[in-house]
């Protein structure tokens, strides 16, 4: 057990997901964990929300092909000396999570991209597959994006907003932008949602019986395999979105930007910088996961879905839309 062996002054950490980690991530922490307070609220039969319930830790570490223990979604891991000097002085110069007048400017040598999903939306609520077709907001949505661009307005100090170019990504990122300085949403359809043929527009739990061959292909374990009606594989879902925040990043060295996607493309942000790592868990609207993109390093994740400014908005519980089983 690594847990016996961490000496005391360095501290335990919580997260949500993923549960089991063997591969290079800097985490920046935000713990927290789902309150007892829950909503009924609009959808086909009302939509459960969770309400949160978190406090936050301000230690950043790098975590290098160690095994982290989980107990209870609790974590622990060692402080790895394997950390080169360079980045950690770089990560210094940033107080802690919060941010805020403390927090540092982007060393020259890699891209901080803060990676927001966009909120939710009349169909997320009803559990109707979107893709390509262009959704807006709900209130709820306009209420989360109203809060995350509230954090990051007092967070982080942003040279640049990239969105998707659909309505429910874009209406998320003017609401950001016009919290943090009136900064240029820029928009770009490499961002988009996956496409999915046939089922756009399905209901997911009819969508077997409705489309039966498009939906065979939606959960087929191939990563080739496209779907009915012009749908994209998830080889080329990632290639496309991958490629995307790549030339994104080389652009923004030494910047903080925020980027403003969808569950599918998130997930295949996780993918890339941890391929051999476990499921990135569920995508919630307006989760806050920042990367690194460097030469040097790679993709590093610094933090991951957090929801902490949902605590007054609430959210979906099953996030639909953000996990492996809806688009």
């Amino acid at each position: 057990m690594i847990a016996n062996a961490i000496p005391a002054n360095i501290p335990l950490i919580y997260l949500r997901k993923p549960s089991h980690l063997r591969f290079k991530v800097v985490w920046c922490s935000n713990s927290f964990s789902l309150g007892k307070n829950k909503e009924i609220a609009g959808g086909s039969g009302g939509v459960e929300r969770d309400f949160l319930a978190f406090h936050r830790s301000t230690h950043l570490f790098k975590m290098a092909d160690s095994t982290v223990e989980n107990s209870n979604s609790r974590f622990s891991a060692n402080l790895s000396s394997s950390i080169p000097s360079s980045y950690l002085e770089s990560l210094s110069l940033q107080s802690d999570c919060n941010g805020g007048s403390g927090f540092g400017t982007v060393p020259p040598d890699y891209a901080e991209i803060i990676v927001v999903r966009h909120g939710e939306t009349m169909w997320n609520a009803d559990g109707r597959i979107q893709g390509h077709l262009d959704v807006e907001l709900n209130e709820v949505g306009r209420q989360q994006a109203a809060a995350v661009a509230d954090r990051l307005s007092k967070e982080y100090k942003i040279s640049a907003i990239y969105s998707s170019d659909l309505k429910r990504a874009l209406e998320t990122a003017q609401i950001i932008a016009g919290k943090c300085g009136s900064v240029e949403v820029i928009q770009d359809p490499g961002l988009r949602e996956r496409h999915l043929g046939d089922l756009q527009g399905v209901v997911y739990h009819e969508a077997a019986k409705l489309k039966p061959k498009a939906f065979q292909a939606f959960i087929s374990h191939k990563t080739n395999q496209e779907i009915p009606g012009g749908g994209e594989s998830l080889d080329q879902l990632h290639q496309r979105c991958t490629s995307t925040l790549e030339r994104i990043g080389r652009k923004h060295k030494g910047d903080r930007v925020v980027v403003v996607a969808h569950g599918g493309v998130i997930r295949s942000f996780y993918k890339r910088a941890v391929p051999k790592g476990p499921s990135s868990g569920k995508i919630l609207n307006t989760s806050v996961s920042v990367f690194h993109l460097s030469d040097r390093e790679g993709w590093l994740i610094k933090s991951w879905g957090d929801v902490s400014h949902l605590s007054q908005t609430g959210f979906l519980q099953n996030a639909f839309g953000g996990d492996k089983n809806s688009g």
